[in-house]
């Protein structure tokens, strides 16, 4: 067997079904390998999109995508979708094919372990005797560091003949390592802090996504009330304490709640300056303890009170049951007033604005409402990068933790369109909704031909004003702009129509009228939505420039 064919066999075995990629000279083989193996191809038309579909498939997917790409360039235009990966901690592997040892001179040839492991990824470089074993190995790298991997296929190994026998079950090598549990120690003075908070509030992260019946038990138990960072927003949807996202997309119910809290105690949050808005979250007597399952997280990113090494579940369980040995449960934040209040002001669509829509252009607020409104409830949102950022990611409600691929750890823009077509495949059974400007847009704009050709029936809505709206409201636009951060206003419906979706352009709320026929007909074309927004420095953005 050649050895392109036991690396697909392998990966197959590992329980690989998701591959994106751009084929080349270089991968084409293993490719056609994973395929015939039973695996589902996507082609991309960019590698930069195939490493973000593979980045939002494997945020919100059931199982470890693959993305396939040529040597040399195939890698160095995939490297800043896998960044973002790597800063994310999302697992993937990266097949890459490789020149030969003895190619020297071909034009082909860089680093590219030293350029995947510059970015946050791992890598490992196949040899004839070993493939399989060098596999499986990347693959438990991947879901143990929760981290790309970078697989090097050198050609000339790619093609020869290979004896290797590797008999190791393929199943029990793939399992997720054993839950980190708690110190006994740590759970005991955990017990206390929560014993002794009046105003107690939970956070959760990506590490606590896996943890919702167990967290919202122990809010239940310990008066707690519960928020999330952006990514794992939706996490506790329906409890009637929870305050949506902490951080720079806090609403202002939410942002008092926390800020007058006794104890914060984060599960799987990094408590960066994102989701402790520069530390102005934490109130001046607040306890911060911090959970997580790496033991360098605690105090990353700010000074804690607390630092607890743990998987969130466990760690949450066996508070709560030793909370339950003391006696009845705490009311704690758990009042009637905070539900009440939650209930009237715990979303973005219920606070109060002044609207500074005229009549051609449209408040993104009222735009993202009105959408809100009328798209369908099971939906997966995806957003892209700008000073509109806030407003699919707050503005749009969402089922549960699986519904919004936050691709924002690397500040990229024009990762939206690419997150969003991973997305749609992760989540095939729900609505697939983009948010992006118009800059991302433009950036990404070739996977258009992708969602087109993939029978997706994605909802793009570019937030359109012509231009880079974040640069615009913090250097501030004037006549020495120059062209930098502000442009020619493009007419991204006819962009659309010309590569087969049905759009429009909305400047009213009138205007709307043809996405309620696009969602009452067949959706058999993808659908966007060209907003003519009117430019204001958003809420979050203000918060975010603190920082730099």
């Amino acid at each position: 067997m050649r050895v392109f064919e036991i690396v697909a066999e392998t990966l197959i075995g590992l329980g690989i079904r998701q591959v994106f990629g751009v084929v080349g000279s270089g991968n084409y083989d293993v490719t056609k390998a994973l395929v015939e193996h039973g695996a589902n191809y996507v082609a991309a038309r960019h590698e930069g999109g195939a490493a973000s579909m593979a980045d939002a498939y494997s945020r919100i997917g059931d199982s470890v995508p693959v993305i396939s790409l040529h040597q040399g360039c195939g890698l160095t235009n995939a490297i800043t979708g896998i960044t973002e990966a790597a800063k994310s901690g999302s697992p993937m592997l990266i097949l890459a094919a490789e020149v030969a040892e003895s190619s020297i001179h071909s034009n082909f040839r860089i680093a590219q372990d030293r350029l995947v492991e510059s970015v946050g990824a791992a890598s490992i470089r196949i040899t004839k005797e070993t493939a399989a074993r060098d596999v499986a190995l990347a693959y438990r790298i991947a879901i143990t560091r929760r981290i790309p991997v970078l697989v090097n296929l050198p050609l000339d190994i790619q093609a020869a003949e290979s004896n290797e026998q590797y008999a190791t079950p393929m199943r029990n090598f793939s399992a997720l390592p054993d839950a980190v549990r708690p110190d006994s120690a740590d759970i005991e003075r955990l017990v206390e802090l929560f014993q002794h908070a009046e105003r107690p509030v939970i956070i959760a992260g990506r590490g606590g996504r896996g943890a919702g019946i167990e967290l919202r038990e122990l809010a239940r138990e310990a008066g707690a009330l519960l928020a999330t960072s952006a990514v794992a927003r939706g996490l506790f949807n329906g409890d009637p304490y929870y305050l949506d996202i902490s951080g720079g997309f806090s609403t202002p119910l939410a942002a008092r709640c926390i800020q007058e809290s006794d104890l914060i105690v984060s599960f799987g949050s990094a408590l960066n300056m994102w989701t402790m808005r520069h530390g102005e979250l934490i109130g001046p007597t607040a306890t911060v303890v911090q959970i997580d399952t790496d033991a360098l997280a605690p105090g990353k990113h700010r000074s804690v009170d607390m630092g607890v090494v743990g998987d969130s579940a466990l760690t949450a369980r066996a508070i709560t049951t030793e909370l339950r040995m003391q006696g009845k449960p705490r009311i704690g934040y758990r009042t009637a007033e905070i539900a009440e209040a939650i209930k009237k002001e715990g979303r973005w669509q219920d606070v109060p604005y002044q609207d500074q829509g005229t009549s051609d252009r449209i408040d993104p607020r009222t735009l993202t409402i009105a959408l809100d409104e009328i798209l369908d409830k099971d939906r997966v949102v995806a957003v892209d990068s700008g000073n509109f950022l806030g407003y699919p990611s707050a503005f749009l409600d969402i089922p549960d933790e699986n519904a919004l691929v936050f691709s924002q750890a690397f500040q990229c823009v024009g990762l939206g369109l690419a997150s969003a077509i991973g997305a749609a495949y992760a989540q095939p059974d729900r609505l697939p909704v983009l948010g992006t400007g118009d800059g991302g847009a433009l950036m990404a704009s070739a996977e258009m031909e992708s969602v087109v050709r993939l029978g997706i029936p994605l909802v793009v809505i570019v937030y359109n004003d012509a231009a880079y709206g974040a640069e615009v409201h913090h250097f501030g636009k004037n006549e020495s702009d120059m062209g930098f951060v502000s442009f020619h206003d493009t007419d991204f419906a006819a962009v659309a129509q010309g590569y087969g979706f049905t759009s429009g352009t909305v400047r009213t709320l009138e205007d709307l009228q043809f996405v309620r026929e696009w969602l009452s007909g067949p959706r058999t074309t993808p659908l966007l939505i060209d907003a003519k927004i009117s430019s204001f420095p958003s809420w979050w953005l203000e918060e975010a420039f603190k920082g730099h």
